[in-house]
């Protein structure tokens, strides 16, 4: 792809002599929404863990906006740029609303009131419920707070963890329908997903994998219409 804003070459990850992923390779474009699709155990986790800092490759070249961030700690990978919602939401439940947001800024020396607006406008709850404890929410009001928590340290790249595991469908509905509004002002997403079908609709492009390695890329389309894909991953879809 031309104008990525993240490379990943022949990433290799291996947990106690069993090699998670094997080898591979992705890109990521800017402004773009790109999802890893895959069953339990494929790998998809750890390669944005690995991104994120937080899992060390065997072997890997990863590139941010042309520069090596091979290896570096997760802090400084945030203050490059990235951040991740990770899977489970992982809020900090004895912290209110307001003060899990202030979180995410950590790294920011600067005024946070209009990114605190500008999060509540993208959910309007968070807003109502800012003095809760983030414990008190239910698990799609949680979600949002952990998108929300990400944007604020201003990301060029989110990445997202399974945002729909565990939550009613209607509520899934409205967190995919915030990943395309955030990207339609410009954020660059990387999604991994458990419901293949909203992940390959929202997305420009898509990776398959499976034990470790890529099965399969193209558009987001040309993976929905594809019949391996549909057999193994949307099993009716519409």
């Amino acid at each position: 792809m031309s104008n990525a804003i993240l490379e990943v070459n022949n990433l290799s990850v291996s947990y106690g002599g069993i090699e998670a992923v094997k080898g591979i390779t992705i890109s990521v474009e800017k402004g773009k929404i790109v999802t890893l699709i895959g069953a339990n155990g494929a790998g998809k986790s750890t390669t944005l863990r690995t991104i994120a800092g937080l899992v060390k490759p065997k072997t890997a070249s990863i590139l941010f906006e042309g520069e090596d961030i091979t290896g570096l700690s997760p802090d400084k990978i945030v203050s490059r740029g990235i951040t991740l919602v990770p899977e489970g939401r992982k809020v900090f439940p004895d912290l209110t609303v307001l003060e899990n947001l202030k979180i995410g800024a950590y790294m920011r020396k600067d005024d946070l009131s209009s990114d605190i607006e500008w999060v509540y406008s993208l959910f309007p709850r968070l807003k109502e419920r800012h003095w809760q404890p983030a414990g008190t929410l239910s698990g799609g009001e949680q979600q949002m707070l952990a998108v929300g928590r990400a944007l604020m340290s201003r990301p060029k790249l989110i990445m997202m963890d399974e945002p729909s595991l565990g939550l009613a469908p209607l509520v899934v509905k409205g967190i995919f329908d915030i990943i395309k509004e955030i990207n339609d002002q410009g954020m660059t997403i990387l999604l991994i997903e458990q419901n293949a079908n909203l992940a390959l609709r929202a997305a420009d492009y898509g990776y398959v994998l499976e034990t470790g390695t890529i099965a399969l890329s193209g558009t987001g389309r040309q993976l929905l219409e594809n019949e391996e894909v549909k057999a193994a991953y949307l099993g009716k879809s519409k």
